[in-house]
């Protein structure tokens, strides 16, 4: 009785000012109530759900007792038995639950939609219910990254010059989010998060990239082709080595662009916050999954005790171009031009070499249609089959094992001209090996398991014999590379990868990560777009906001305003709606909120009245 009616009574007598015309006695451990019947039996049920909370194991408090009694004068069809014992997470001791009934109303949409625009007054617990949301997600595997941000706008003053780095200048601006992150977790498993990347909290500009400048080039299935000329609709290559489609085409406009390189002397360009999914060694020994980082986040942390730190992924399956009709059996071509010599005459011929028997031959062809050395275009995209046969020939022709125990399983080519190396880098990389650079026209290459790099059966019996050893490619240089008009694409992937320039596979999209933006009346509708269009497979998105708060510069809209009028139609999206009923601060942050409340609709009714007043005049005039 103590617990439920309070220290000296205090529970009791909130219950008795908020239901003035019911008498409450109590003896004992009785309670007896008398008065109008329709307010007894809310109090009743009052204290029938004051004793299941207790029952829960919850201690009541003033906050609490007065929640209960406003979900009961409301009539609501929720027990506040069941909305005010719900756990969101606990830590050292504390537990994060929903205080109100529109908080639990908000919790339920923000699990059972992709968008939730939380929206309400300060202190009713948008953003704090959304990073525990977000922690408990993280916790449970049904994600594997968290992403907080907020708009950098200054509260209505001009702040002028800030000193420091640029994260000193922006993380006074994100110090809300860090302290609710420090509310919810220890210190060494933030710091731990925060340094694998699986939780980032950053100002919204630094989400605006994740693109690549538009002159970038992308593989699709016929070839490369410039990012920036991309529409909805066409394909691009996966990681799987399969056309993907590209289902949407975002212009980022510009930015400052960085080149990352690769130890085997790939390079692409890219924006700093350009996403990449990358493993560590100790990601590959505890079999962890790949873990997705900006570029920026990477600079300066490339290598590890003397090692490669970042190792990128490699196509899954050999590129599947669509088979084409071509005038000379492939790994023909691939002899000629790994060992041949083209003349001006009706037949070209090359050198004698081994065949699978032992034996040798001297082979004469019909000139190809080029004069350089090239492979021929209708050779390199083709089929996987054709591609193969190809570089067989080249290395049958010119291509060796390369001896030592330090290059187990690597083939070394030397190629006749640079055209000739590109084409052959290009080949093994599109059959999901690496081709290194090790001097201009000399080449170390490695091949997948199950890829064979010969048909002459001395070559292959010494690959075999030596193994072919493990392709990978890690992440050697991340460099400053001018401004450039960018553009973010989306593809239909299940991983959000596609494949850019030197066959590197790379992504822009967020998913398995659930995204909080916190304070969106401070963004305009495009930024508002903008964030929206990131949010990727199997994520989710929570924005927060106050539209009575708003410090955007004159003249520009909020983003949070103009998003329900497009989105409020839209499946999988809601709008969940806080007041100062949820106010769960200081009790005199509820009235405050209350106050202001009234003002402001008395102000709208007094802005209609003149605005009638107004139209009445115009009709007397007429």
């Amino acid at each position: 009785m103590v617990s439920l009616l309070g220290t000296q009574d205090e529970f009791l007598r909130l219950v008795e000012k908020a239901f003035p015309a019911t008498t409450i006695h109590v003896r004992g451990n009785e309670i007896a109530l008398a008065g109008d019947p329709t307010e007894t039996a809310r109090v009743s049920r009052l204290f029938e759900e004051l004793v299941l909370l207790l029952g829960r194991g919850q201690l009541l408090d003033r906050g609490m007792v007065k929640q209960t009694i406003r979900m009961i004068r409301a009539d609501e069809a929720e027990r506040p038995s069941e909305i005010l014992s719900e756990a969101l997470i606990t830590h050292r001791g504390r537990t994060i639950r929903p205080k109100t009934l529109g908080q639990k109303r908000y919790l339920d949409a923000l699990r059972e939609n992709t968008v939730t625009f939380g929206i309400g007054p300060a202190g009713t617990g948008k953003t704090y219910l959304a990073m525990g949301a977000a922690v408990q997600a993280l916790r449970a595997k049904q994600v594997n990254r968290l992403i907080l941000t907020r708009p950098a706008v200054e509260a209505g003053e001009r702040l002028g010059f800030l000193p420091g780095t640029l994260h000193e200048k922006i993380d006074p601006y994100l110090k809300p989010l860090w302290d609710a992150l420090m509310d919810m977790m220890e210190a060494e498993e933030l710091a731990a998060h925060v340094e694998r990347g699986t939780i980032e909290v950053a100002p919204l500009a630094y989400m605006r990239g994740r693109a690549q400048p538009v002159s970038a080039q992308v593989l699709t299935p016929s070839g490369f082709r410039a990012i920036g000329d991309l529409v909805p609709g066409d394909h691009v290559i996966g990681s799987d080595g399969r056309p993907t489609e590209v289902l949407g085409t975002f212009p980022q406009g510009e930015n400052d662009i960085y080149r990352l390189s690769s130890q085997d002397g790939a390079s692409t360009r890219c924006t700093a916050d350009h996403l990449w999914s990358v493993t560590t060694a100790s990601d590959r020994r505890r079999g962890r999954p790949a873990r997705v980082l900006e570029s920026r986040e990477m600079i300066g942390k490339l290598r590890a005790a003397h090692a490669h730190r970042y190792e990128l992924p490699l196509l899954s399956r050999p590129v599947e171009f669509e088979p084409r009709e071509v005038p000379m059996d492939p790994y023909a071509l691939g002899l000629l031009l790994g060992d041949g010599c083209l003349t001006g005459s009706t037949t070209s011929s090359f050198a004698t070499t081994t065949t699978s028997l032992g034996g040798t031959a001297s082979v004469a062809l019909a000139p190809t249609l080029r004069d350089d050395r090239g492979v021929p275009g209708d050779y390199l995209l083709n089929a996987p089959d054709v591609r193969l046969a190809v570089l067989q020939g080249i290395l049958d022709g010119g291509g060796e094992v390369a001896p030592g125990r330090r290059q187990r399983g690597r083939i070394r080519y030397v190629a006749s001209d640079a055209q000739l190396g590109d084409d052959v880098r290009f080949l093994v990389a599109s059959l999901g090996g690496t081709a290194t650079v090790r001097d201009a026209l000399v080449l170390d290459l490695r091949l997948p398991a199950g890829v064979e790099p010969f048909r002459l059966g001395r070559k292959l019996r010494t690959y075999q014999q030596h193994g072919g050893g493990r392709p990978a490619r890690f992440i050697t240089s991340i460099e400053p590379d001018g401004r450039e008009e960018a553009v973010c694409i989306r593809v239909a992937a299940a991983d959000s990868l596609y494949v850019t320039e030197d066959l590197l596979v790379t992504h822009n999209t967020l998913n398995d990560a659930f995204i909080v933006l916190d304070e969106a009346q401070n963004t305009t509708a495009e930024q508002m777009k903008m964030f929206l269009t990131r949010i990727g497979f199997n994520s989710k998105a929570v924005v927060t906001g106050d539209v009575s708060q708003v410090d955007l510069p004159s003249g520009k809209r909020s983003g949070l305003k103009v998003v329900r009028e497009i989105l409020g139609d839209i499946e999988g999206v809601a709008f969940a709606e806080l007041t100062s009923g949820d106010v769960v601060r200081h009790h005199i942050v509820q009235r405050i909120v209350e106050a202001y409340e009234l003002h402001q609709a008395a102000e709208d009714e007094a802005e209609a009245a003149r605005a009638a007043a107004r139209d009445a005049a115009r009709d007397g005039d007429r």
